[in-house]
C-alpha cells in the first residue's frame, strides 16, 4: 500500500478553505487505499499535542521558536520543517513526499525528499505572493513578492511532479518556462456524499436574524477585499429599486468586516443588509437554506483571474443558484446561463442589473440547479479527483527522483 506524507501550512482542527481541501484530499486518499499523514510547521497556530488525530487523520506538529530577523527567519522556518519531515519520514517510512503551497512548505519538502532519496510532489493552490496582494498584506513587485515567486519557481523546477488546482495557475507556470508535461490538474472539489437534497428554509433562523421573504442574495465566506463584497453592498440600492424586498445576507468575517458594516450603515438600505458574523461550521447549511442566490462578486485581479474558488462548487453541489463576477477563476467553474450567471466585475450598477434580471427569470432556476450539480459530479467530485493523484504516484514510484535541490 502506498504511503504519502503531506507537508502543510496548517491543518484541522483549524477551519479554512485550505484545511477543508486538505481534509478532502486525505480522506479520499484513504478511501482509495492510500495511507496518509500530515505534518505542519510554524504557520499552524492552534494549540495541541505534537501528534494529533482529527477526524481520523494524523498530523505531526513541528513548530519551533524562530530567532532570526525577517528574511532569514523564513530560511530558519524551512530548515526546521525540513528536519521535522525527515524525522517523521524515518519513523513512518512514506513512499512519496507531497508538499502543498506555500513555497516555504515546498522547499522544506523538496530538501527533505532529496536527502531521503524519495519522489517529491508539489501542489499549488494559489500563488501566495498574489494572495498577499489580494488580502492587503503585500504589494506587487515588492522584494518579498519577487523572492516568494523566485522560491516557488525553484521548487516547481526541481519537483518530480506538480499539481495545480486550475488551468489558470498551470498556464501561468508554463508561461514562465516550466515543463507543462509534469504539471497536472487536481481541481477544487467537494465530497458529494456530504450534499444531498438541499434542506428546507429554516424559518426559525430567518426570523431570529431578520430575514424576510426575499429575494435574498447571500455570501458565505471570508471578508477579504478581493471578494468584492463592497460592490455587492453598493449594488443593493439599485437592486431594491427593482425588488423592494431584496435583502443581502453576509455570513462570515475577516479583515474587511468593520469597513463593510460601516458602508452598509451609510448605504441608505442598511436595514436590508444582514451581517451574522462567523458561524459554527456545522450550522452553515442552515444559512444556505435562507439564500436564493449565492453571489460571488470577486474583483478582477491577477489572483482572481488565476485561481478557482471552492465556495461556488459547494453551492452548486447543494443545488443552489450561483451568480459570480466574470473573472478567470469563475469562468473555469461556471457556464454563463447554463450552470449559473456571470456578471461584470467591479461595477455595482451592472451587478444590480444582472441580479435583478436573474431574480426575474426564476423559471430558469431548476435547470441551472440541475446543471450545476451535474457539473460538480462530473468534474469536481473528490471520489473521482483522487484518480489524478493515484496516477502520478504510480508513475513516480516507477522511476528515480530528480536532481537534488
Amino acid at each position: 500500500m502506498t504511503r504519502v506524507l503531506h507537508i502543510l501550512d496548517h491543518s484541522l482542527p483549524l477551519h479554512s478553505g485550505y484545511t477543508f481541501r486538505t481534509r478532502a484530499i486525505l480522506k479520499s486518499s484513504q478511501s482509495a487505499g492510500i495511507e496518509v499523514c500530515g505534518i505542519t510547521g510554524n504557520r499552524h497556530l492552534a494549540q495541541g499535542p505534537p501528534v494529533e488525530t482529527v477526524d481520523g487523520l494524523t498530523f505531526h506538529r513541528t513548530a519551533t521558536k524562530l530567532s532570526s530577523p525577517p528574511g532569514l527567519r523564513e530560511w530558519q522556518e524551512i530548515e526546521a520543517l525540513r528536519a521535522g519531515i525527515e524525522r517523521v519520514a524515518k519513523e513512518w517510512r512514506p513512499d512519496i513526499i507531497h508538499a502543498h503551497s506555500p513555497a516555504l512548505c515546498g522547499m522544506a519538502g523538496l530538501r527533505a525528499a532529496h536527502r531521503l532519496g524519495m519522489p517529491f510532489v508539489y501542489e499549488i493552490r494559489a500563488f501566495w505572493e498574489d494572495a498577499a496582494v489580494g488580502n492587503g498584506t503585500g504589494s506587487e513587485g515588492s522584494i518579498k513578492y519577487r523572492l516568494t515567486r523566485a522560491l516557488e519557481n525553484r521548487v516547481v523546477a526541481k519537483a518530480d511532479a506538480v499539481f495545480t488546482i486550475c488551468n489558470g495557475l498551470r498556464d501561468d507556470l508554463v508561461s514562465r518556462g516550466h515543463d507543462g508535461d509534469k504539471i497536472a490538474l487536481s481541481p477544487n472539489g467537494v465530497d458529494l456524499t456530504l450534499f444531498g437534497h438541499p434542506p428546507a428554509r429554516d424559518e426559525t433562523l430567518a426570523a431570529s436574524i431578520g430575514i424576510g421573504s426575499g429575494p435574498v442574495i447571500g455570501f458565505i465566506g471570508s471578508f477579504y477585499d478581493y471578494e468584492g463584497l463592497d460592490d455587492l453592498i453598493a449594488a443593493m440600492p439599485a437592486l431594491r429599486n427593482h425588488h423592494p424586498n431584496a435583502q443581502l445576507l453576509l455570513v462570515g468575517g475577516g479583515p474587511m468586516d468593520a469597513a463593510l458594516r460601516a458602508q452598509a450603515a451609510a448605504s441608505g438600505v442598511g436595514e436590508a443588509i444582514v451581517f451574522t458574523g462567523r458561524v459554527p461550521h456545522d450550522e452553515v447549511e442552515r444559512y444556505y437554506s435562507l439564500i436564493d442566490v449565492l453571489a460571488y462578486s470577486r474583483k478582477k485581479s491577477r489572483l482572481t483571474d488565476l485561481v478557482t474558488p471552492l465556495k461556488p462548487l459547494e453551492a452548486m453541489a447543494q443545488q443552489r443558484i450561483v451568480a459570480a463576477s466574470d473573472v478567470g477563476g469563475h469562468r473555469e467553474l461556471i457556464e454563463d446561463g447554463v450552470s449559473g450567471l456571470l456578471f461584470p466585475p467591479d461595477d455595482p450598477q451592472a451587478i444590480a442589473t444582472a441580479l435583478a434580471g436573474f431574480v426575474d427569470a426564476k423559471e430558469r432556476w431548476p435547470a441551472m440547479r440541475k446543471a450545476g450539480r451535474m457539473h460538480v459530479a462530473a468534474k469536481h467530485d473528490w471520489a473521482r479527483n483522487i484518480d489524478h493523484y493515484r496516477a502520478v504516484y504510480q508513475e513516480l514510484l516507477g522511476r528515480a527522483p530528480s536532481a537534488a535541490a
